[in-house]
């Protein structure tokens, strides 16, 4: 049996951009990526603080140091620039793999940057 766990999180980043006219996802700043275990196109979900949405996306890589954590396309809608959010992937693996497995979690200041 497969389940699915947690694989990579980056806690309470904020928005720093909204593009509305843009096709979909999520760019994150590089380092946060790299920090995260995560890949240009990866699944994620979103969830914000401020106003409780959750939504499902992809990853795009921004430009490393910046800082930025721009919502995309339609996710564009849930958020404000300036919103608290949590990005969070899972992996699915079997049980006993899951026992062991640690993920990569990310715990960011407050202008999106590795502490």
């Amino acid at each position: 049996m497969f389940i699915h766990v947690l694989k990579s999180k980056i806690h309470r980043v904020k928005v720093t951009q909204a593009e509305l006219n843009y096709v979909g996802s999520i760019t994150i700043d590089q380092d946060l990526l790299d920090a995260a275990n995560l890949i240009p196109g990866e699944k994620v979900q979103v969830v914000n603080n401020n106003n409780g949405e959750r939504f499902e996306t992809y990853t795009i890589p921004g430009e490393r140091g910046s800082g930025v954590i721009c919502l995309n396309g339609a996710a564009a809608r849930r958020v404000q620039v300036g919103d608290i959010i949590i990005i969070i992937a899972y992996a699915m693996m079997d049980a006993k793999e899951a026992a062991n497995f640690k993920p990569a979690l990310v715990f960011p200041d407050e202008n999106n940057r590795l502490i």
